[in-house]
Order: structure tokens, then sequence, then C-alpha cells
């Protein structure tokens, strides 16, 4: 598949090689497993650049011995020439050496040989004013990759000049990706993208799989549901390269999460546990290993949990907490599970529907600020007294505020208007300058009939046509 954009981090790393022209320039580059790392350096690199990928699974000597054939095939050593140690190779490779050097899926030296960080670091600095030397280190298991480099105990920290948290690519991207495996129907790229995300592995899987002109469930199929399934186990094998030995909390906090918890005080009762005891494994789970994340109110400063990776998501939502039934295809369990991935769409759609906005430049003021909103109705019944707007706007100084709600449905102009009426009475319990707010209502859904009479009302109204 041809590779599609990353134009952003690229340009980052023209920046970087143009440095590394007056002395020596280091980047560590990190992200999930999935997330095209090292796609993007390989596109980045030249064929007279370095690349050196560390195995785990090897010894320090067999390692070694596979770099020393891969300096005699680039002529940087010469066939008589032994390295018998890693000092050996650094030296070979700072004294004599220009062009990109990169390290992928550095963070496995702790595995193979930790002293590599120690001789590493010796000649880092002492090669600091060397030029034309760039080096890449990437890594995909994020916590120790973020260990290494930001640690103050580590030998390395202080030892890179600029870091690269990659992320997903955007819906915008995943469109042109989706274009060169010949997915063109918006409503098709949706719901893979609400279960694979911005992670490109994933529609490679489709183009290698030869599954570009089937539907979405026949893709669903092919990811999860036949026997041997493509991604049956991809989960766990990333969780379990991240996680280590001491995974079982994580996978716990991720299943309540992905079952609707969203404050540790709910995780900690789905758990059946005090949440002195989830504090530091949810800390990490959204700062060290960046799989949870906070979202905030617009207005108020609540948060929630929720998982950002969507295949993540999806397989904590649906199968981990019923890993017997899927395991054995339980075909009750199946069958449920297929017609419960709407729902799963469904709030991905908000997401998007954000994303389109912003990208588009649909918000009809400069805004400050745009998200979730949420909160509690004063003297409601109980049972009735909270409410969720999918999308709010708001810009402090010109006192507009947009409030508008996502539905992955087919609607007709009543059910639109009775959408609409649901959120004007909904947005009388967002507490924000409510004597002097110009405030605009508007409706995102999967297509909307004569939604031109709603415009012409002063709504902001789109369907996928409008994306």
């Amino acid at each position: 598949m041809k590779f599609v954009n990353r134009k952003k981090e690229i340009d980052i790393l023209k920046d970087t090689r143009s440095l590394s022209k007056r002395k020596l320039f280091s980047i560590a580059i990190w992200g999930l497993r999935r997330v095209g790392k090292t796609r993007m350096m390989l596109e980045f690199m030249k064929d007279t650049d370095m690349y050196f990928f560390v195995n785990k699974d090897k010894t320090s000597l067999s390692l070694l011995d596979e770099y020393e054939f891969y300096l005699k095939n680039a002529n940087i050593i010469n066939e008589l020439e032994k390295l018998n140690s890693w000092d050996d190779f650094f030296k070979v490779l700072f004294e004599r050496y220009e062009g990109i050097v990169a390290f992928d899926e550095f963070q496995n030296f702790f595995y193979v040989d930790k002293s590599v960080f120690g001789t590493l670091q010796k000649y880092i600095d002492l090669n600091e004013d060397k030029k034309g030397l760039l080096l890449f280190f990437t890594g995909s298991t994020t916590g120790l990759i973020k260990k290494l480099f930001l640690d103050l105990k580590q030998p390395l920290y202080g030892r890179i000049k600029r870091q690269m948290h990659l992320k997903p690519m955007s819906f915008e991207n995943i469109i042109d990706m989706c274009g060169e495996l010949d997915i063109t129907e918006l409503i098709d790229i949706i719901k893979i993208y609400a279960v694979a995300g911005g992670y490109p592995r994933y529609y490679i899987a489709v183009e290698d799989e030869n599954l570009k002109v089937v539907s979405f469930e026949n893709i669903i199929d092919r990811f999860f549901f036949v026997e041997n399934a493509i991604f049956e186990d991809e989960i766990m094998s990333i969780l379990s390269l991240e996680f280590g030995k001491r995974s079982g909390v994580y996978y716990d906090i991720l299943t309540a999460v992905a079952s609707g918890c969203t404050r540790i005080s709910e995780i900690a009762s789905f758990l059946r546990k005090k949440e002195t005891d989830l504090t530091r494994q949810t800390y990490e789970l959204v700062h060290h290993f960046n799989i949870l994340k906070y979202e905030e109110q617009v207005i108020g400063n609540k948060k929630l949990l929720y998982i950002d990776h969507p295949l993540m998501d999806f397989w904590f939502r649906f199968f981990y907490k019923n890993i017997s039934d899927y395991k054995r295809r339980n075909p009750v369990f199946i069958e449920k599970t297929k017609r419960s991935i709407n729902n799963h769409i469904g709030k991905r759609f908000e997401i998007i529907s954000r994303e389109f906005l912003i990208n588009k430049n649909k918000i009809p003021f400069e805004y400050h600020t745009v998200g979730r909103q949420w909160g509690k109705i004063k003297n409601a019944p109980k049972g009735q007294n909270t409410y969720e707007i999918d999308i709010v706007a708001l810009n402090s100084d010109s006192k507009d505020i947009l409030f508008i709600e996502c539905k992955w449905k087919d609607l007709s102009l009543r059910q639109a208007e009775n959408i609409l009426n649901d959120l004007h009475e909904k947005s009388k319990f967002v507490d924000w300058n409510n004597d002097v707010r110009m405030e605009h209502f508007g409706l995102i859904a999967k297509s909307i009939y004569e939604k031109a009479a709603l415009r012409e009302r002063g709504f902001i109204i789109f369907d996928l046509d409008d994306f």
C-alpha cells in the first residue's frame, strides 16, 4: 500500500536531518504498536542510511553478530574486522559513519543487554560536536521507551534533542488510505474506523487478506469471528509486551472502563476493590502507557476516563470479559456481539463528528473550546438527574455557544425535530453566561431527511453527504 500522509511528522524529521549537519542530533519516536512508526521512518530514510532492529529474542552476542554482518555489507568495516563488544560497535558508528542510524524497538535492549544504554551514553557525550550523524530511537513499548529517555535515573536521560509521540492517523487520512483499498463508501469507512481507528496496520490487513471488495461485516468476521481470526490475539499480544507480568489489574481496569465505568469510584465498585488499590495502575494507564485518557467537560472541571485506542475499546467491551464464549465461538455470544457493534460505532461517530466540525471549519464562529458536556440536574427526579450533550463549542469573548447531538441513524424530519427539541431542553442545564449568551443548535446524523428545511430555520445540520 502506498504511504499515506504523515506530512507534519516527515517535516519534523527533515528538520532533524538538517540540524544534524551542524552537530550530533538524536530523536526518540514512540507510539503504540501498529501506529506506523517503522513505515514512516523507512519512508524517510535513504538507502545509505542504517536501520537496526533490536530483536529482544536474541542473545547479546547473536545480535552483535547480526549488526557486524550488516556493517560489513555496508562497507563500514572490512571482512577481517571483528566486533567483540557493544563498545566496538558504537565506536565504529560514531567514528566512521555519517547519515541516519535508526534503532527500531530500541527499548528491547532492556532484555538483550542493559549495558548498551551506558555505552551509548558515553559515545553520545564524547561526540556531541560530530557533524552529519542523526540517531533515531523508536519504541512501541511506550512505558519503557519513555522511562529510558525521561527518567532522571537512566543513563540516556537528557541525551535526546527531540521527541515525537507518533499518534494515530486522522479520520481524513484514513479516508485516503481506504481510497487506496477501493473502499469509497463513507458508511463503510466510518464503520471500519470505529473499530480500527487511525492505526495503518489494520488497513494493510484488509489489503493482505484481499478484503477490499467485501462488506464491513465480512471484514469484521475475518478480523475477529472466524476460526483463526487474524486479530484474535492482537490486543493481548500488544498489552502483554506493555504490561509484562504485572498485567492482571490493568486488564481489569480496562474491562471496567469499556463496560461504562468512567470514574475511579465506579471502577472500584465494578471490580469490588478499594479505590486506593487502583489509583497507581489507573494513573499509569493514563500517563505511562497512554491507553486511557481523561475527557474533560467543556464547562466545569470534571473528567471521565475512556479507552483512547478504538480496537482495545472494542476488544475489552465485547471479548475480554467473555473470553471463554469467544474462544469456543459460542453462536449465541457471536450473534449477540454482532448485534451490539452498531452501538460501538455510534459512540465513535461522536469523535468523528467532532473532528469533522473542527477540520472542516463547520463551527459558525471562532471557538475557544470544543468537546462533550455533562452534569447533574438540580432538583430532578431520581434516575433523571444527569444530562449529556455530545458536542459543545463556545467562544468566551463573543458569548457564542453551540450545542450538537450526534446520531448514527437515518432520521426523518420529525425525528430530527424531536432530537433538536430535546437538545434545547438539555441546554438549559448548562450554566454558562445564561443571560447574555448567543445559542446555536445542531444535529449530525448518518442521514437526515429534508435537512434543508432545518437549515432554513437556523439549525446547524450535517449528515454523511456533507462529510
